[in-house]
């Protein structure tokens, strides 16, 4: 009788013992939310060592791995993407939502025609290293970025 009850025993003894050497509950690796600005970068600290590291769109964010336990992401385009990081055996220790925005610092769309020029301004404007490209939704002017 000992037999088939330890028999069913055995899968959540298993489970306990995964949880307890350290597998990342799920609650630790979902659903969190960074807010990143244009041209900034912010710091992730993970709770395990990183094996791999996948950003839903590069044209967004980028992501730097300092080593197994710290990413930079940096804000590279308008918009939201995901960021996921996986450890050895495939387990999520760590998935965002990055969301990069204008931020408090100034700047200003200069359109011409369809060529657009991004300008970063503070005293005075002067051209970002970005040049926005792309069919003219705006009228000829300053229009400010979102």
């Amino acid at each position: 009788m000992a037999g088939p009850i330890a028999a069913l025993l055995r899968p959540a003894l298993l489970a306990g013992l995964l949880l307890a050497a350290g597998a990342a509950p799920l609650s630790q690796a979902w659903a969190q939310t960074l807010n990143v600005e244009i041209d900034r970068s912010t710091r992730i600290g993970l709770t395990g060592s990183a094996a791999s590291v996948i950003v839903g769109n590069p044209a967004i964010a980028d992501v730097t791995v300092v080593d197994a336990n710290t990413l930079f992401v940096t804000g590279k385009g308008y918009g939201v993407t995901e960021v996921v990081a996986v450890d050895g055996v495939g387990r999520t220790i760590f998935q965002g939502e990055i969301v990069v925005t204008g931020g408090s610092t100034g700047s200003v769309r200069v359109w011409r025609g369809a060529q657009a020029t991004e300008m970063a301004c503070a005293a005075s404007c002067a051209p970002s290293i970005r040049n926005v490209s792309g069919p003219a939704t705006a009228s000829a002017g300053a229009t400010p970025t979102p």
